[in-house]
């Protein structure tokens, strides 16, 4: 039976440590090799620090696949859909491998990431590394509910992973990132009541606004399909932050690529009669980037070939 990585479905954290690689070495066997190793260094600290929940994803870039595991394809495998319409934009930061670390220890996922990038160095150069944070009840910084419309329980896997409709890859995911930069003196500038309208839900309990529209937040990056009730993909982003900058790191899982590209498409061109997501306007993405998370039986079996 195939086995997803467990940080595909977790439930959210006090911490995260985002890194973001591209591979500067041409040995691809050894590359393989080290990415089984990297989830033996999760499944170490989990087991030796079962109390802080420590979760990890490995996930491979769509420009770097066919590098590291060439032969067989992810059936819906595709680049960051690179879109953009007036001041509106999803810039694409192409990188090779997504690692994401998190655990309710500060502390703990500072030593995965060490670890993770002792085994790896040789072997790649870090493009960006991001420190997340769960804020108060698991707010945005703007202190709106954060994935509030993620499935639950059970339903987190049928939703994030994928079944048998793609035999080969049964237990993988299909991973975005996006690092968006807020502007909070000018959304901090907006009354409650804006603001409210701007993301169409209530502040305190995230019920729908009585002011809600077209061009609400929750209505524009919805992630129902149209004619279903259900999600399709599960939002495992972070808040991150220091005194000079703050914004919210996006990471979305999901069995099937294109819920995401629906779900941007909705924010940045809208409906077709003007209304896009008003929250754009006090938030933009600065990266992009399109992976797949394959499952723990595909990594292990994958390095084991390399070896023989």
């Amino acid at each position: 039976m195939t086995q997803p990585q467990k940080g595909l479905c977790a439930e959210p954290n006090l911490h995260a440590q985002y890194l973001l690689l591209n591979v500067i070495d041409d040995d691809s066997q050894a590359v393989r090799a080290k990415l089984s190793r990297v989830l033996d260094i999760f499944e170490h600290f989990e087991n030796e620090h079962y109390e802080a929940m420590v979760t990890g994803v490995v996930a491979i870039g769509t420009g770097y696949w066919a590098e590291v595991y060439p032969g067989l394809i992810p059936v819906e495998l595709a680049p960051f859909p690179d879109m953009q319409c007036d001041d509106r934009s999803a810039p694409t930061m192409p990188c090779d491998l997504f690692i994401q670390i998190r655990a309710d220890r500060l502390d703990i996922c500072h030593a995965v990431g060490i670890e993770v990038m002792d085994l790896l160095r040789i072997h790649v150069e870090l493009v960006e590394q991001i420190r997340g944070f769960r804020y108060l009840d698991g707010r945005d910084l703007n202190g709106f509910l954060y994935g509030a419309d993620n499935p639950r329980g059970m339903k987190r896997r049928q939703v994030a992973i994928i079944g048998e409709d793609d035999p080969d890859f049964s237990g993988g995911s299909y991973v975005h990132v996006q690092r968006f930069r807020h502007d909070l003196r000018r959304w901090n500038s907006l009354s409650s009541r804006q603001q409210e309208q701007v993301m169409g839900t209530t502040q305190e309990h995230n019920l729908i606004s009585s002011e809600q529209s077209e061009s609400s937040h929750c209505v524009r990056a919805s992630t129902v399909a149209p004619d279903g009730d259900e999600p399709r993909l599960i939002k495992q982003g972070m808040p991150y932050g220091d005194m000079a900058s703050q914004g919210l790191f996006f990471v979305s899982c999901s069995a099937s690529a294109r819920p995401f590209k629906q779900m941007l498409h909705s924010q940045i061109y809208g409906n077709g009669e003007g209304d896009y997501d008003r929250w754009l306007d006090f938030t933009s993405a600065e990266t992009g980037a399109a992976f797949f998370a394959p499952s723990i039986s595909f990594i292990r079996r994958q390095a084991k070939l390399s070896e023989n």
